[in-house]
Order: structure tokens, then sequence, then C-alpha cells
């Protein structure tokens, strides 16, 4: 069992910067998948990015485009999530979400935990 929270949204300009944390705790974390995805209203959770349990394999949406990074501190049970470059259509409630596999995985159904969400806003 795992339980995430995530911080570190809010309202940044276009061209701007955030990094978003995810705080984990269970015994599982350090051999869990991670990822970080992304909804807004009427739209699907659709993927942002998403690393293996050690941090060796990473993938990312094609919309990012090299401006974000995701990390893992297995010491510190937390994942992170730097976006750099903000632009207005990132703007969604951004989710943590933990696997009980290790591979990295894009899909939602990858994932078995998920935490409550943390809005950014990017306005123009």
């Amino acid at each position: 069992q795992v339980q995430l929270v995530e911080s570190g949204g809010g309202l940044v300009q276009t061209g701007g910067s955030l990094r978003l944390t995810c705080a984990a705790s269970g015994r599982t974390f350090s051999s869990s998948a991670m990822g970080w995805f992304r909804q807004t209203p009427g739209k699907e959770r659709e993927v942002v990015a998403a690393l293996s349990w050690n941090g060796g394999s990473t993938a990312y949406a094609n919309f990012v485009e090299g401006r974000f990074t995701i990390s893992r501190d297995n010491a510190k049970n937390t994942v992170y999530l730097r976006m750099n470059a903000l632009k207005p259509e990132d703007t969604a409630v951004y989710y943590c979400a933990a696997a009980e596999g290790r591979g990295v995985g894009i899909g939602v159904v990858t994932y078995n935990y998920w935490g409550q969400g943390t809005q950014v806003t990017v306005s123009s």
C-alpha cells in the first residue's frame, strides 16, 4: 500500500517554472514505478512523465518537448516533476501515481495508487 500527497502547484505566468513534489508513504515505494499525470475538465487523464523504480528508465509525453524532468529520491520517498517553459495549455490538475510494478509505464491502468492532485494554472 502506498499513500501519495502532491504539492507545489500554483499560478505561474507563461514561460515560468514550477516543481511538483509527491511525498509517498508505505513500505513499497522504493520498488514502485512512479508517474505524473494531468487532467482537465472533460478530458481523459493523460500521462506527463513516468520513471522506473530506481529512476533508471524514464518516459515523457510528446507534448513535454524537453521542458519537464521527472526524478525520484527513494531515501526521501519523494518524486518530483520539474516543469520549465510552461504554457497555458499545461494548465491542469496534476496527479502523482504509483504502480505495484517496477518498470516504467505510461498507461493509467498501470498505476494502482493515486494522489489527490494539485492544480497548475499557467496564465497567458
